[in-house]
């Protein structure tokens, strides 16, 4: 009771505007009290107006009042504020305007403790204590404190809604089950909620048993990506001893060249030089056999030539005649060197694609589901480009290499081992795995739209290395009349809308190769599901008749 006693102080000697304890304050002529710079500008604000009122009780005054400090109250105030208490947080009893207030009180509103649904009324905890003392009240049901009470009362007959209209999903008054809803399956509002309740608790164990089975899965793929990181780590950290063994070996081979190169140049150097020296010695030996002889010539006394003749007439033997072969010193030496270098290209070329889609092909999650619309199959559009070393030498390519067209002469390409001898055909650029689509244009009698390994036949018969004949390629063979779909030989009919445009779509891990007719629609002709064993590569193939074109379009 002393609790409560300390608990009404606070409230009288609390300022109702601004819900702490009075400053300064003053007594109006009704005889609520105010802090005095609170009421002063609850006025001001109201100047215009020619009567002044309580905030309170709104008691109106044709004058504005003077205001005297109330000494009692201040010192009552000071009083309290020295036996350190404080005034209760506005929030804990006065209700905020998101507060659900007290019906009861009068005056300051405060918070409502709860709501009682049969009297369809908030009680804060002063007005509440009659629900726990009067037998009647006890059997009341509260709940926390709701301003939707008045959502319970039906508006046509303005009682409280206690049924439930099954049929018409929705909560009804008794009245109104004995009227617009009589016939309807009608049951208590307690009963529907006790079925609702059961439909509840087994939705929430079924959200709870999913909540147990995602956590477990993200466990899982927690985990998965851990070992992915593991993986990976261990692959680049062995990639890189590997090429480092590489360039280590390439180095070792450029010392072992370089250390032959200078021994050999060494040997051949001092071959010549001592070869040049015998010369040289030769050289000033016959000189001075020359000037010996030029004086002997000029000799007068017959005697004395006949005598010394005989010693130099006769010559020191000759060193052998110099045989110096036309070669190219060590530029073969380079030539070797370079030779080396372009088989190391094409041998990491070609085992490239194949690392790369090793790599490419660690696919942990499922393949995402093959895209339905064009829009969808655009995100998977590539950059395609027609490689020149596999172009039959009757295609010419044009400048960004996309569009391939049937010559009448031969052009000018270098021999290469890749390049198709038989058939017009020739292979992308770019080699194609993961997710990949790309749309051709031809224009002419007949197309093959094809997609092979790199290792496909380029010469020979048309059972060796036509499109879609051998199982290193697929193929769809359009024309004006028919469609056909070739792979290890084995031919398809195709009945489909036949257009000058063909999409492909490829899903290399899935194993999923899909063409298209693309006019105003975008409708599929054929779907090959397989397993693809290495890289694939574009193919366009004509036939030998000038002018027919082929083109890979640039998608936006």
């Amino acid at each position: 009771m002393a609790q409560k006693g300390v608990k009404l102080e606070r409230e009288i000697i609390s300022c109702s505007i601004c819900l702490d304890l009075l400053k300064d304050p003053v007594t109006i002529p009704c005889g609520h009290s105010y802090c005095m710079n609170c009421i002063k500008s609850f006025w001001d604000e109201d100047k215009e107006k020619e009567i002044h009122s309580c905030p309170e009780c709104r008691q109106a005054f044709t004058l504005r009042p003077v205001l005297v400090k109330n000494t009692m109250l201040a010192v009552l105030v000071e009083e309290l504020k020295k036996t350190g208490l404080q005034a209760a947080p506005a929030d804990l009893c006065c209700a905020g305007p998101e507060d659900v207030s007290c019906d009861v009180c009068t005056g300051r509103k405060l918070k409502a403790f709860k709501s009682c649904l049969v009297c369809l009324i908030s009680f804060c905890e002063k007005h509440l204590q009659p629900h726990y003392d009067a037998a009647p009240l006890k059997k009341h049901k509260l709940v926390d404190p709701s301003k939707k009470l008045q959502e319970n009362i039906c508006s046509r007959h303005d009682e409280v809604m206690k049924m439930f209209c099954r049929t018409d999903q929705q909560c009804i008054c008794y009245l109104c089950s004995v009227d617009e809803h009589k016939g309807h399956d009608t049951v208590s509002a307690a009963a529907e909620r006790s079925e609702r309740q059961r439909e509840l608790e087994v939705s929430r164990q079924n959200i709870q048993q999913r909540i147990q089975d995602r956590e477990k899965d993200v466990k899982e793929l927690q985990q998965e990506v851990e070992a992915i990181n593991r993986s990976a780590d261990k692959a680049v950290e062995d990639s890189e001893k590997i090429f480092t063994q590489l360039i280590s070996l390439i180095q070792k081979r450029s010392s072992d060249v370089k250390q032959q190169v200078r021994s050999q140049q060494e040997t051949e150097v001092s071959r010549v030089r001592e070869l040049q020296e015998k010369l040289e010695q030769e050289i000033t030996e016959l000189k001075r056999k020359d000037a010996e002889m030029k004086k002997l010539s000029h000799t007068e006394d017959h005697n004395q030539f006949l005598h010394n003749y005989p010693s130099l007439s006769a010559l020191s033997e000759s060193t052998s005649s110099i045989n110096i072969r036309p070669l190219r010193y060590f530029e073969d030496v380079t030539a070797a060197v370079s030779e080396l270098r372009d088989k190391l290209q094409d041998v990491l070329r070609e085992k490239w694609t194949n690392v790369s889609l090793t790599v490419t092909e660690v696919d942990v999650l499922q393949s995402q589901p093959e895209p339905k619309t064009r829009a969808d199959f655009l995100r998977y559009s590539r950059e395609i480009t027609l490689d020149p070393n596999t172009a039959n030498t009757q295609l010419f390519l044009s400048k960004g290499k996309r569009k391939a067209t049937v010559m009448s002469q031969p052009q000018c390409y270098s021999s290469h081992p890749h390049r198709f001898t038989t058939f017009c055909q020739v292979l992308s650029r770019e080699s194609l795995t993961g997710h990949c689509y790309w749309e051709v244009e031809w224009r002419g009698a007949a197309v093959y739209v094809a997609v092979a390994y790199k290792n496909i036949n380029v010469a020979g018969n048309l059972d060796d290395c036509l499109f879609g004949v051998r199982d290193k390629s697929w193929a769809l063979y359009y024309d004006k009349k028919n469609c056909v779909i070739w792979n290890s030989g084995v031919q398809i009919s195709i009945s489909g809308p036949l257009s000058s445009r063909v999409g492909v779509y490829l899903d290399h891990s899935a194993g999923i190769l899909s063409f298209y007719s693309i006019s105003e629609t975008m409708t599929l002709l054929h779907k090959v599901q397989t397993t693809f064993t290495q890289p694939l590569y574009a193919g366009l193939g004509l036939c030998y008749w000038y002018g027919e074109t082929a083109e890979l379009i640039k998608l936006k």
